[in-house]
């Protein structure tokens, strides 16, 4: 295992299980509830803390729980296996794709962010849904990135 895959402490076969697409779709699942865990302080008070730790337990959970998916034919397994090829490192990555992924950190992580902490913060709805709008096309581009990815290393044989 390489540091990236090591950072993010999953074996190959919990990224086979993670790309499964109820493993990635249930995770877009999870965004709204921690939105909605958090903004229940307002209602619950400190006993919000229930909710919002089911979520990062789901979270935590999530790439375990799923049968693996050994040749990706849906277009999110598509994606989890290109992004596993982006951490492994080993794969070629075009400077253009790097480029890109390191902007829309960058710059579109700081500004997401922003509006979502502003938005859950100040129990403001319209900067809070933003947010969540921008950083769920973030995370879709993303994936159809990766996505694309792992389809040009199958063209090109590296990948069977």
């Amino acid at each position: 295992m390489t540091k990236g895959t090591k950072d993010f402490q999953m074996s190959d076969e919990t990224w086979k299980r993670h790309a499964n697409p109820w493993s990635v779709w249930t995770r877009f699942a999870a965004i709204p509830l921690m939105f909605a865990a958090i903004w229940s302080r307002v209602w619950l008070g400190w006993w919000c803390l229930a909710p919002i730790a089911a979520v990062l337990v789901w979270l935590w959970l999530n790439p375990f729980v799923f049968r693996p998916v050994h040749t990706p034919a849906a277009w999110s397994s598509k994606g989890i296996y290109g992004e596993k090829m982006w951490f492994k490192d080993k794969w070629p990555v075009s400077a253009d794709h790097r480029r890109i992924q390191r902007l829309m950190l960058v710059v579109g992580g700081p500004i997401t962010l922003s509006l979502i902490a502003y938005g859950l913060t100040a129990l403001e709805l319209w900067p809070t849904v933003f947010g969540a709008t921008l950083l769920t096309m973030g995370q879709l581009w993303r994936i159809d990135r990766f996505a694309q990815l792992y389809e040009e290393q199958k063209r090109l044989g590296a990948v069977q």
